[in-house]
């Protein structure tokens, strides 16, 4: 039990550090909008890839999670 929370603390760790990467991706596109390099509409598909392939990366973490708590809890 006491490596399966270790395990969610992990898990916790791994969606934050995803979450600042959006957030850091999200902001260099707001810099280059209002530097008027790229249009709102490439804005807002950045927006949108970059949340994307974020939902993907934690439901990955999440996936992997639930393998390793089926694993741990099985001994």
């Amino acid at each position: 039990q006491e490596i399966v929370k270790q395990a969610k603390a992990m898990v916790e760790t791994a969606k934050i550090a995803i979450r600042n990467i959006r957030k850091e991706g999200n902001d260099q596109i707001k810099k280059l909008e209002k530097a008027k390099e790229i249009s709102e509409d490439e804005s807002k598909k950045a927006h949108d890839q970059i949340q994307k392939i974020t939902d993907d990366h934690i439901a990955k973490v999440e996936e992997a999670f639930k393998a390793k708590e089926a694993d741990i809890l099985k001994v």
